[in-house]
Protein backbone atom coordinates (compact mmCIF):
# COMPACT_ATOMS: atom_id res chain seq x y z
CA UNK A 1 0.00 0.00 0.00
CA UNK A 2 1.32 3.30 -0.63
CA UNK A 3 0.15 5.17 1.95
CA UNK A 4 1.94 9.02 2.55
CA UNK A 5 3.53 8.46 -0.56
CA UNK A 6 3.65 12.07 -1.96
CA UNK A 7 4.44 11.71 -5.38
CA UNK A 8 6.39 9.69 -8.15
CA UNK A 9 9.77 9.28 -7.97
CA UNK A 10 10.18 8.52 -11.98
CA UNK A 11 14.01 6.99 -11.39
CA UNK A 12 15.40 10.52 -10.78
CA UNK A 13 17.19 12.52 -8.01
CA UNK A 14 15.33 15.36 -6.44
CA UNK A 15 17.09 18.00 -8.61
CA UNK A 16 16.72 16.23 -11.71
CA UNK A 17 12.99 15.60 -11.34
CA UNK A 18 12.20 18.97 -10.39
CA UNK A 19 14.06 20.11 -13.78
CA UNK A 20 11.96 17.63 -16.11
CA UNK A 21 8.35 19.23 -14.47
CA UNK A 22 9.87 22.48 -15.17
CA UNK A 23 10.34 21.89 -18.74
CA UNK A 24 7.45 19.65 -19.16
CA UNK A 25 5.69 22.33 -17.73
CA UNK A 26 7.30 25.13 -19.90
CA UNK A 27 7.00 23.02 -23.18
CA UNK A 28 2.86 22.58 -22.38
CA UNK A 29 2.68 26.30 -21.98
CA UNK A 30 4.58 27.20 -24.99
CA UNK A 31 2.88 24.52 -27.44
CA UNK A 32 -0.61 24.10 -25.40
CA UNK A 33 0.36 19.88 -26.06
CA UNK A 34 3.10 17.52 -25.64
CA UNK A 35 3.51 13.51 -25.89
CA UNK A 36 5.34 12.00 -22.82
CA UNK A 37 5.24 8.80 -20.70
CA UNK A 38 1.84 8.15 -18.62
CA UNK A 39 3.63 8.86 -14.98
CA UNK A 40 5.56 11.85 -16.32
CA UNK A 41 2.22 13.32 -17.52
CA UNK A 42 0.52 12.41 -14.35
CA UNK A 43 3.12 14.14 -12.16
CA UNK A 44 3.72 17.22 -14.64
CA UNK A 45 -0.49 16.96 -14.09
CA UNK A 46 0.35 18.78 -10.57
CA UNK A 47 3.20 21.35 -11.43
CA UNK A 48 1.02 22.30 -13.95
CA UNK A 49 -1.93 23.35 -11.84
CA UNK A 50 -0.22 24.88 -9.43
CA UNK A 51 1.51 26.95 -11.65
CA UNK A 52 -2.29 28.01 -13.73
CA UNK A 53 -3.23 29.07 -10.10
CA UNK A 54 -0.43 31.47 -9.37
CA UNK A 55 -0.95 32.98 -12.57
CA UNK A 56 -4.87 33.45 -12.17
CA UNK A 57 -3.42 34.98 -8.72
CA UNK A 58 -1.52 37.38 -10.48
CA UNK A 59 -4.40 38.84 -12.78
CA UNK A 60 -6.58 38.89 -9.88
CA UNK A 61 -4.06 41.37 -7.64
CA UNK A 62 -5.07 44.85 -8.06
CA UNK A 63 -1.60 45.93 -6.09
CA UNK A 64 1.36 46.04 -8.27
CA UNK A 65 3.69 44.33 -5.62
CA UNK A 66 1.41 41.52 -5.40
CA UNK A 67 1.28 41.15 -8.98
CA UNK A 68 5.18 41.08 -8.55
CA UNK A 69 4.93 39.03 -5.90
CA UNK A 70 3.04 35.78 -8.29
CA UNK A 71 4.89 36.81 -11.05
CA UNK A 72 8.30 35.86 -9.07
CA UNK A 73 6.55 32.73 -7.78
CA UNK A 74 5.80 31.56 -11.03
CA UNK A 75 9.35 32.67 -12.25
CA UNK A 76 10.68 30.65 -9.01
CA UNK A 77 8.49 27.81 -10.10
CA UNK A 78 9.44 27.14 -13.46
CA UNK A 79 13.22 29.18 -14.63
CA UNK A 80 11.98 30.33 -17.62
CA UNK A 81 10.56 34.29 -18.20
CA UNK A 82 9.03 33.30 -21.76
CA UNK A 83 6.89 30.76 -19.89
CA UNK A 84 5.97 32.83 -16.81
CA UNK A 85 5.21 35.72 -19.85
CA UNK A 86 2.91 33.06 -21.97
CA UNK A 87 1.18 31.89 -18.50
CA UNK A 88 -0.02 35.35 -17.23
CA UNK A 89 -1.08 37.36 -20.29
CA UNK A 90 -2.24 34.03 -22.59
CA UNK A 91 -2.58 30.91 -20.23
CA UNK A 92 -4.28 32.27 -17.38
CA UNK A 93 -6.81 34.46 -18.46
CA UNK A 94 -8.07 31.66 -20.11
CA UNK A 95 -8.75 29.98 -17.17
CA UNK A 96 -9.69 32.64 -14.98
CA UNK A 97 -13.69 31.20 -14.12
CA UNK A 98 -12.73 27.73 -14.39
CA UNK A 99 -12.37 26.09 -10.28
CA UNK A 100 -9.66 23.97 -11.35
CA UNK A 101 -8.55 20.96 -14.28
CA UNK A 102 -6.87 23.46 -15.97
CA UNK A 103 -4.93 20.04 -18.22
CA UNK A 104 -5.90 16.87 -19.14
CA UNK A 105 -4.05 13.56 -19.91
CA UNK A 106 -4.94 11.11 -22.66
CA UNK A 107 -3.29 8.06 -23.05
CA UNK A 108 -2.18 7.42 -26.27
CA UNK A 109 -0.55 3.99 -26.50
CA UNK A 110 2.51 2.22 -26.15
CA UNK A 111 6.45 3.11 -26.94
CA UNK A 112 7.70 0.83 -30.24
CA UNK A 113 11.41 0.87 -28.37
CA UNK A 114 10.20 -0.36 -24.44
CA UNK A 115 6.91 -0.64 -24.31
CA UNK A 116 6.24 2.32 -22.50
CA UNK A 117 2.99 3.72 -21.59
CA UNK A 118 2.92 7.40 -23.33
CA UNK A 119 0.23 10.13 -23.11
CA UNK A 120 -1.09 13.10 -24.41
CA UNK A 121 -0.90 16.14 -22.18
CA UNK A 122 -2.81 19.11 -23.26
CA UNK A 123 -4.06 22.14 -21.55
CA UNK A 124 -7.95 21.83 -21.69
Amino acid sequence: MRHLVDHRKLGRTSSHRLALMRNLVSALFQNGRIVTTLPKAKEARRFAERCITIGKKAIAATEPAKQLHYRRLAMQALHNRDSVKLLIEKVAPTYKERAGGYTRVLKAGFRLGDNGAKAIFELV
